[in-house]
């Protein structure tokens, strides 16, 4: 697990991490891909990886955006494949990533979005514990929701490792909330069942069991790994558990739908080219 300080010292930033954070954050703002930042500093150096997310994240509370909640990134088997990595990420989320259910991500608002479908968690307590357990987990949830992350890179073609993905928030983008609260009394995580279709035609599936064996799991790693650091989870986060099948590549003009068992649907859209959607 990560051992990064809450906060990063300006003072004790590496150069390295600041070229990479700013290449980072101008491909963010110009909406132009920029090339992996691992070759800025040793690949596989995750903790360098996430000093670099951290100082953008800084940069964005600076700038009065707010922090609400946490997404898991790189818990389904077949993502990590997808990507060539074996463990899992997480990255901040912001008030202004929301996008409301059966809303359209305005043209052009991404440079080039994926979407995944996954069980996000409102927690109604605190879990401080830095060997939280999924007993904690289920005692601190207030209600889950069914989610769709719409995924970014900020890096050109994908083309990251989990140094890269590390670096660039989790390769966070944007995400869309079911209305309905279920509370985990009414459904086993572990074996709900995903079905996400792209313009009506399935474009992935997949089961709560792919994601880290459990959406509580992956809650409990999260929790854990954030405790560690100092900056734990806290009554009222969302949390992302992370994707329950493969991303599927969005495009302007498309349409997708998750269905998960025993936790219902969400909807988004993406507008097709020249057209306004809604903005989150």
């Amino acid at each position: 697990m990560p051992t990064v300080p809450d906060r990063v010292p300006p003072d004790a930033v590496p150069p390295a991490v600041v070229k990479a954070a700013d290449a980072l954050a101008e491909a963010a703002r110009t909406g132009t891909a920029c090339p992996p930042v691992r070759t800025l500093f040793d690949d596989g150096d995750i903790e360098t990886a996430y000093i670099v997310q951290r100082l953008n994240v800084q940069r964005g509370q600076a700038a009065g955006r707010r922090i609400v909640g946490r997404k898991i990134g790189l818990t389904s088997r077949a993502v990590q494949q997808q990507l060539g990595v074996d463990q899992p990420d997480f990255g901040a989320l912001f008030a202004d990533m929301a996008v409301p259910e059966d809303g359209a991500v305005p043209a052009g608002r991404l440079l080039q979005p994926k979407v995944e479908a996954e069980v996000a968690l409102v927690l109604g307590s605190d879990l401080p514990h830095r060997e939280c357990t999924v007993v904690d987990v289920l005692r601190a949830v207030d209600f889950a929701l069914p989610a769709l992350e719409i995924v970014d890179s900020r890096v050109k073609d994908w083309d990251i490792s989990i140094t890269d993905t590390v670096a660039d928030n989790a390769s966070c983008g944007l995400y869309v909330l079911g209305g309905s609260p279920v509370p985990l009394s009414a459904v086993n995580l572990r074996s709900v069942r995903m079905t996400m279709t792209r313009n009506g035609e399935v474009a992935s599936e997949g089961t709560g069991a792919d994601c880290l064996g459990s959406p509580l799991n992956a809650a409990a790693w999260l929790a854990s790994a954030l405790a560690g650091m100092g900056d734990p989870l806290r009554a009222g986060d969302l949390v992302l558990t992370g994707a329950l099948g493969p991303m599927a590549v969005a495009a302007p003009g498309d349409v997708f739908e998750a269905r998960i068992s025993n936790l219902g649907a969400v909807r988004v859209g993406f507008a097709a080219e020249g057209a306004e959607g809604d903005h989150a």
